[in-house]
């Protein structure tokens, strides 16, 4: 068996084959991206080994195009995190950098981690789309932040005394007030601008409004038994999602709790036991995970009651929300296995004994 390792750029790919069971190159080529380079390259793998994997370094945006071919033809693809390729650079004989390096470090740091070990590549479903829709929403509400506070300061300049309550200028009630009062002003520069910002701050609203309402629909046809549980709204439960993107991805619950960043990390030596927070994983889903745990905190009293079991084992405040996070991961996990829809009680998943 093979192990190509790809090295990939907007322009062209460098793809390197080594022997699976030595490391040893077999071949390498660069192509241009495109049809026919995908071709070409895929017709020169076949010819090498009938049995191949390929390893592509995990840059989705530049690799998706190449990434969809290979699944689509048939091909087995793993992705292969960027601080693991850098590792084995380090570690490598050759010196320097080269596109043919890095993929010789891709490859090689595919064989050292192991295939199996490795994530496997499949072409996008609906998660894809429900994340593309909650990016777009939270570009748009920053824009929005950015403009609510750039128009405030022109109504405080043209009326001290004006006081507007907390995301006044988002509501329907509150917009057409000022708008009336900013038409009847002097239209100098600044009131003609401070209207021009408070139409374009209603076209942001309406249009996140929009994508909340597709994003809930679409949440609610994908993963309706995440919604039934307290705490899971569903911006939130789109964020999750698209940041999972599959739970079939994840072998395990703990393999999803190492991504999303709540694993404790072990840090013991000799006589000394403990962990440690793990800073490190996607932290947009561990945001979200962490919104969940918050408002259950605040509101559920099951979670109230766990929490409070927590505290008296000895756990500080924060150690207790890092142990129902890590809880509400493995709910999430499980509520997420197929076939759906889940049975209204999960079996043996009580998360909070």
């Amino acid at each position: 068996m093979i192990v190509l390792g790809a090295d990939m750029h907007k322009l062209s790919h460098t793809i390197a084959a080594i022997a699976a069971a030595t490391g040893e190159l077999r071949g390498e080529k660069t192509i241009r991206v495109g049809d026919d380079g995908f071709l070409a390259v895929l017709d020169w793998a076949r010819a090498l080994d009938g049995e191949r994997v390929w390893a592509l370094e995990d840059c989705r945006h530049v690799s998706g195009s190449f990434e969809r071919f290979l699944i689509s033809s048939g091909e087995r693809v793993v992705r292969v995190a960027t601080k693991l390729m850098s590792d084995a650079r380090r570690a490598g004989r050759d010196r320097g950098k080269s596109d043919l390096i890095d993929a010789l470090a891709v490859a090689r740091a595919a064989v050292r981690e192991g295939i199996e070990s490795l994530p496997c590549a499949q072409l996008a479903g609906v998660e894809l789309d429900i994340r593309l829709l909650v990016d777009h929403r939270e570009r748009l509400i920053r824009s929005r932040v950015a403009l609510n506070n750039d128009l405030l300061w022109h109504l405080h300049d043209l009326w001290p005394e004006l006081k507007l309550p907390g995301s006044a200028l988002f509501s329907k009630k509150w917009s057409t007030r000022i708008a009336r009062r900013l038409a009847r002003a002097e239209q100098t520069a600044r009131v003609r601008i401070a209207r021009d910002e408070l139409r374009r701050l209603r076209e942001l609203t309406a249009a996140a409004a929009e994508l909340e309402a597709e994003i809930a629909e679409l949440v609610a046809h994908v993963a309706p038994q995440l919604l039934e549980q307290p705490g899971f709204g569903p911006l939130t439960t789109a964020k999750l999602l698209g940041e999972i993107a599959g739970a079939e991805r994840f072998a395990t619950e703990a393999k999803l709790a190492r991504a999303a960043g709540v694993a404790p990390i072990p840090v013991s030596s000799g006589k000394t036991h403990r962990h440690r927070l793990d800073r490190g994983g996607n932290r947009q889903l561990n945001t979200a995970i962490h919104r969940i745990a918050l408002t259950r905190a605040r509101c559920h009293p099951e979670t109230q009651h766990y929490i409070a079991r927590k505290r008296a084992e000895g756990k500080t405040g924060l150690e207790a929300m890092r142990c129902l996070k890590r809880h509400l991961t493995r709910r999430v996990w499980h509520l997420l296995q197929p076939p759906n829809p889940v049975p209204a009680t999960p079996p043996n998943i009580n998360f909070l004994t």
